[in-house]
């Protein structure tokens, strides 16, 4: 279930936005760099800010939904400090991926798909990574841990404290 957000105050977040979109000349050809860059300011792409980019556009907001829906690396719902993908690709699934996924759930208590509730960790299952050669793998943050293994987990995760 997605997490309830308040609502953000709309002057607090065109400060945010208005200089993602001044860096981006107000080009609609540049939204999904745009909502890239709205997406690392608020770790997430909050309504208020999808509605700012479409009236700062004069686009639709169901546009700018809709390219915010279509790729996987968008949410739009708060995410953790911490981002954790399994890559679950056939690769990685024949070199035990469902293991690791399945250690990760039970040391940080959330199932894939989930946030935890004090927002440290986001975890997630994701079909190809396109580094097969490593499985199986987690993506940290944006950086890949291959070739795991079940013992390898906790060493991970005890980085992120």
């Amino acid at each position: 279930m997605p997490k309830q957000t308040e609502a953000l105050d709309m002057q607090e977040v065109l400060c945010q936005v208005d200089p993602i979109l001044q860096k981006h000349d107000y080009d609609e050809g540049m939204l999904v760099g745009i909502l890239q860059d709205v997406q690392k300011v608020f770790n997430y792409l909050p309504r208020e800010a999808l509605l700012a980019v479409a009236q700062r556009l004069s686009l639709p907001l169901s546009h700018v939904y809709s390219v915010a829906t279509f790729f996987k690396s968008f949410s739009l719902n708060p995410r953790g400090r911490h981002n954790l993908q399994v890559c679950m690709g056939t690769a990685c699934h024949v070199r035990g991926a469902a293991r690791l996924l399945e250690k990760v759930e039970n040391e940080i208590g959330i199932k894939a798909g989930e946030t935890s509730e004090d927002m440290k960790y986001t975890l997630e299952t994701v079909g190809c990574v396109g580094a097969c050669a490593l499985g199986p793998l987690v993506v940290v943050n944006g950086q890949f841990e291959g070739n795991l293994t079940v013992d390898m987990i906790n060493p991970i995760l005890e980085r992120l404290e």
